[in-house]
């Protein structure tokens, strides 16, 4: 169903946000001043002590300092409590006593769909479960029993049984009177151009069903019976309710375990449906599982909003190193102040479900008691096969683990995490005890720890030996570190600097700018904690913000940039329409190239993987893709150089000086 805005406006208005949040938080009763509609709480999206949950009711918005979440009365409920946008809105009109406007005749039809095949995904599980039972499952069911699991677990976790058939679930929906597009776009068949006639998805396999929040089936995992079948795990296809990497497997009952009063206090990530059953029959309720993909960003946020320090727990083969590399890089990212992860490793040759079969959950709790933070894991994985007994060598090890630094966007933990690697390297470089010439393996964390017990002044001898000296200080090298921000990153900045009312209006998309320039970080955080005060739109306000934080020169050198460029919808003098379009074409501009930056990230690594395991016949595809992203990047750095020397070609510049 969709809304009209000014409905939307309109219980905004007529309900604070407080009262909403009200009932779901407890107000903190020293910062808040509820006189003046401020209210400030212990995050309910991430566990916290100390209150950094602000929300406001003059501007109807709420905003954690420690989490980044931000939005307003119908974007808490969809958030925190898994509900849909409708159900959110339905919520705030009873709270508000409005009725709802009659539904739009096209709307109506698509949440119809929707919920339909929600009913189609529910009739199948039905259908898988039943089949699970008859004679037809007996091998599923003796496959069960021999891996260790109950009647009840398999119960509780709805586990099924597709037979071996090419249209069996197609024929018992169809006999339910359930349309072959409802069955399609479920994507419980297989089906296109090329296939004269759709045959069911899966067949000879436990099926595994895969819940939203609101723990309605969305999709399925499934497991091959017979051995001979490549593809041992199988997901559903991405449809119009799922979308793989999005999705956790076990997530309802693992945010139960996590927030309630079992005392589990955390989420343990594993590797597969099979580990998250094994453990809950174990007594470990709070375990989940990405679903047979690499650990995603949209999953960590997911263990993020349910605890501060999910602990992700992989295999200790050669694959589950791998896994345990990638998520090491996609943690740093989205590290905040009090929001990391945890790395727990199997014994080699074990999983999850075979610690807890053989012995209970002692072993694997043995196995979380020794979990690392995620600083370790970084250290480890950079020095334990290397040699840095040459300066040139221990020079990329620092330039390696320098530019890992950079990735990590919240300025505080970043800062923090530099000063704890460079006295890692400090100890781990000390030549006074050999350590700079041993392998990583043997050096690693212990070398650092005994780096940092040496007589004198923690990094003294360090310090003389990286000095800057004032000459080089000058240097173009080192100058070139402080240049100015890109184009785009400027305007983006600027504009809002200018144009405060953005900051209201463009909050959300503001709020989630990641600025590659340090300075514009530091801008930013000021620009947003502004706007979560009064006056927060009022440019003067702003400006003496800025100034207070130590931030005036940089917005100098944005201007002058911006000012050479003529880009004038980031200046003052631009009505607020045209700043607005001008903000958006930048941002548009921004993500494409952090989006395609990210990508070829990922291609690269995809890359290294296909090398290390000798899969030639994949090298040449992620070689084309890897060129495709960086014509594409190359592109767009170039059409921003042209438009950075705009100025000067036009002469604007010398317009601009004369000022």
């Amino acid at each position: 169903m969709r809304f009209e805005p000014s409905f939307l406006d309109d219980l905004r208005d007529r309900i604070p946000i407080s009262e909403v949040i009200g009932k779901r938080v407890s107000w903190d009763k020293r910062k808040t001043n509820a006189s003046r509609g401020d209210w400030w709480a212990c995050c309910p999206f991430h566990g916290e002590k100390t209150p950094s949950f602000h929300c406001e009711d003059s501007k109807g918005r709420y905003h954690c300092f420690g989490c980044g979440v931000s939005g307003d009365h119908f974007r808490f409920l969809t958030e925190l409590e898994g509900v849909s946008f409708v159900e959110a809105v339905e919520q705030v009109a009873d709270l508000a006593g409005v009725p709802l406007p009659a539904p739009d005749p096209q709307a109506a039809r698509r949440e119809k769909q929707r919920a339909s095949l929600i009913d189609v995904m529910e009739m199948a599980t039905v259908f898988f479960q039943e089949k699970l039972q008859s004679a037809e499952g007996a091998r599923a069911r003796s496959y069960l029993r021999d891996r260790g699991l109950s009647g009840r677990t398999i119960q509780t976790f709805r586990l099924g049984y597709a037979p071996d058939s090419r249209n069996a679930l197609k024929e018992y929906l169809a006999s339910k009177g359930v349309e072959k597009s409802q069955i399609e776009a479920c994507g419980l068949v297989v089906h296109g151009p090329n296939i004269s006639v759709s045959y069911d998805r899966f067949r000879d396999r436990i099926m595994f069903p895969i819940v939203n929040p609101r723990e309605k089936v969305i999709a399925f995992g499934g497991r091959a019976m017979s051995s001979d079948i490549p593809a041992k795990y199988m997901n559903s296809n991405d449809t119009e309710l799922f979308h793989k990497g999005r999705v956790l497997y076990n997530f309802p009952h693992a945010r139960r375990a996590a927030q309630g009063a079992d005392g589990a206090g955390t989420v343990i990530a594993v590797e597969g449906y099979m580990d998250v059953i094994a453990l809950h029959q174990a007594g470990v309720s709070n375990a989940v599982a990405p679903l047979g993909t690499a650990m995603t960003e949209d999953q960590l946020d997911l263990m993020w909003r349910m605890t501060p320090e999910p602990i992700l727990c992989f295999d200790g083969d050669s694959a589950g190193q791998r896994a345990a590399n990638r998520a090491i890089d996609i943690a740093l990212a989205g590290l905040q102040p009090g929001r990391s992860v945890r790395f727990a490793t199997l014994p080699e040759g074990k999983d999850p479900d075979d610690l807890v079969r053989d012995a209970g959950r002692a072993p694997f709790d043995e196995v979380l008691r020794n979990a690392r933070p995620l600083a370790d894991m970084l250290w480890f994985r950079e020095t334990r096969s290397g040699v840095f007994d040459t300066p040139e060598k221990r020079a990329e090890l620092e330039s390696r683990i320098g530019g890992l630094m950079s990735s990590i966007a919240n300025e505080s933990v970043r800062r923090h995490y530099q000063q704890d690697m460079r006295d890692r390297l400090n100890g781990f470089f000390d030549t006074s005890s050999g350590q700079g010439a041993r392998q990583g393996r043997e050096g690693g964390y212990g070398s650092y720890r005994k780096g940092n017990q040496r007589s004198g002044p923690r990094g003294q001898q360090a310090g003389r030996r990286y000095a800057v000296s004032s000459r080089l200080a000058q240097s173009t090298l080192v100058a070139g570190a402080t240049r100015a921000p890109a184009l785009r990153e400027s305007v983006l900045a600027l504009t809002l600097v200018n144009h405060p009312q953005l900051l209201t209006t463009e909050f959300d998309d503001a709020a989630a700018i990641e600025f590659e320039s340090a300075a514009l970080r530091a801008l930013l955080g000021v620009l947003m904690n502004q706007c979560m005060k009064d006056d927060a739109v009022d440019r003067e306000e702003v400006r003496a913000a800025i100034r207070a934080a130590g931030l005036a020169e940089t917005v100098e050198t944005l201007e002058k940039q911006v000012r050479y460029t003529g880009l004038w919808t980031a200046t003052t003098e631009a009505a607020l329409e045209d700043a607005q379009a001008g903000f958006g074409q930048a941002l548009a501009l921004h993500n494409r190239t952090r989006s395609l930056k990210l990508q070829k990230t990922e291609l690269e690594r995809d890359l290294a993987d296909v090398t290390d395991t000798g899969d030639e016949d994949a090298m040449p595809g992620l070689l084309n893709s890897l060129r495709s992203v960086q014509q594409e990047i190359d592109r767009l750095e170039q059409q921003e150089a042209i438009i950075d020397g705009f100025g000067i070609l036009s002469g604007r510049v010398r317009g601009a000086a004369g000022q």
